[in-house]
């Protein structure tokens, strides 16, 4: 899986390359909902999808966020976040935030490549970095961010008998999403639909 992974991913130099504000990222929010007449410009934002290796194979490191928070309060999504002025690339807001979030240090951390950008109805485009992380590895977490952090076997992800969509109100319009449910965990949205496409690049279902 390992191989299969570093193959069908997009390269890392190309989550290096400076991204154009007014382009649309091919994936979005908008895939299963109607896309607003009128758009703004996108932030840039990075995100970790850190795949442990364990030894029954890889598994995909989450978190859940505090319920407090104004954006996402209680969510599941990728350690991640915005781009400072400061991070060279998304490579390194990704590592950035991923240290900052959750703790992990860069060391247990090998980058091999990334995703389709994403762009989310809050008005970001996300670069997804894909990365390997070794086992050994301790946690800790930003109590104001992170509620929790907890693993998803790659497995489960790739499991098409695991795909699911819901829907709820935004707005006054009904949006649909799709949804992971791991236990009593339920994984929707923008972090969820980049887990779809992380399906899709392992089963070389796009370019």
């Amino acid at each position: 899986m390992h191989e299969v992974i570093r193959e069908r991913v997009k390269p890392v130099d190309d989550a290096r390359r400076p991204r154009e504000a007014d382009t649309r990222p091919p994936f979005s929010d908008y895939d299963l909902n109607t896309r607003p007449a009128t758009g703004s410009t996108l932030r840039c934002a990075a995100v970790l999808v850190p795949l442990v290796d364990r030894d029954s194979g890889l598994h995909v490191l989450l978190t859940q966020r505090t319920d407090h928070l104004h954006d996402h309060a209680g969510q599941i999504s990728f350690p991640g976040g915005r781009m400072e002025p400061d991070d060279a690339d998304a490579v390194a807001a990704a590592l950035r935030e991923t240290d900052e979030e959750i703790g992990l240090a860069s060391d247990f951390i090998e980058v091999v490549g990334c995703l389709d950008d994403y762009e989310t109805v809050t008005g970001y485009r996300v670069t997804p970095i894909v990365s390997f992380v070794r086992p050994g590895f301790s946690l800790t977490l930003d109590a104001f961010e992170v509620a929790d952090a907890f693993e998803v076997p790659l497995e489960f992800i790739l499991d098409r008998a695991n795909h699911r969509t819901g829907t709820r109100l935004r707005q006054g319009e009904r949006r649909r999403f799709h949804v992971f449910e791991y236990g009593d965990r339920y994984i929707w949205g923008a972090t969820a639909a980049m887990l779809m496409n992380l399906y899709r690049r392992v089963h070389g279902l796009t370019d």
